[in-house]
């Protein structure tokens, strides 16, 4: 059997995790942006392990992300209680209907649009991490980029920490293959209006790596 799978977005979240970790049993790999992409390529590699004999014990999802200014800080590493479809479901005059109420479940599994961390697995995490703030982590295909789709979140996701674009993919996949799953993310940037230069990769990276020895 194999360890954990660690799964991020780009080659530089997966550098800057395997840069603090010294565990060799931790796969980390990039495998693309957004839900779609990492679902399917977390699954294959769930499948591909399982047919050599080699099995992963649990997936996370990890990388940075955008912070809710109240709840989190640039810097700060989160843990993801549930990673939560935020965008999937459909306009209507009276706001967005999230997927779960439009009687149309999203997997086959019959598993809404929220998906809990592994509570064993996020505990061993939260031990790890005692200073990281904790609460569902929002899964988005368009990044928020305004006030008004900012507030519009608040609203429906109260208790959101941070937004980013693979864990619900992620979950997904590692929720079909039967493994636990949790989501670490630390933050670049707050959410709101678009302003790249407020975004600070480098000490959300920096963070990435001082939080990857959890991860043994």
């Amino acid at each position: 059997m194999s360890g954990l799978l660690v799964v991020t977005a780009v080659p530089a979240e997966a550098e800057a995790i395997r840069a603090g970790l010294t565990d060799a049993t931790v796969t980390v790999t990039p495998v693309g942006v957004g839900p779609a992409i990492a679902g399917a390529a977390t699954a294959r590699l769930l499948a591909l392990a399982e047919a050599a004999g080699r099995p992963y014990r649990a997936v996370v999802s990890a990388g940075v992300a955008g912070g809710f200014t109240g709840r989190v800080e640039v810097g700060d590493a989160v843990l993801g209680t549930a990673s939560v479809a935020a965008d999937l479901g459909a306009e209507s005059p009276d706001g967005f209907i999230p997927i779960d109420e439009l009687g149309m479940p999203p997997t086959l599994l019959g598993v809404g649009s929220a998906l809990p961390a592994d509570p064993g697995l996020l505990a061993t995490l939260r031990a790890a991490l005692p200073a990281a703030p904790t609460g569902p982590v929002l899964t988005v295909s368009t990044v928020t980029g305004t006030t008004t789709s900012t507030d519009e979140l608040r609203r429906r996701h109260p208790e959101a920490v941070a937004e980013a674009m693979e864990g619900y993919g992620v979950a997904v996949a590692a929720a079909q293959a039967g493994l636990p799953f949790a989501e670490l993310r630390t933050i670049s940037n707050p959410i709101g209006p678009r302003d790249r230069d407020a975004w600070r990769l480098r000490e959300a990276l920096t963070a990435l790596t001082a939080a990857a020895p959890a991860l043994r």
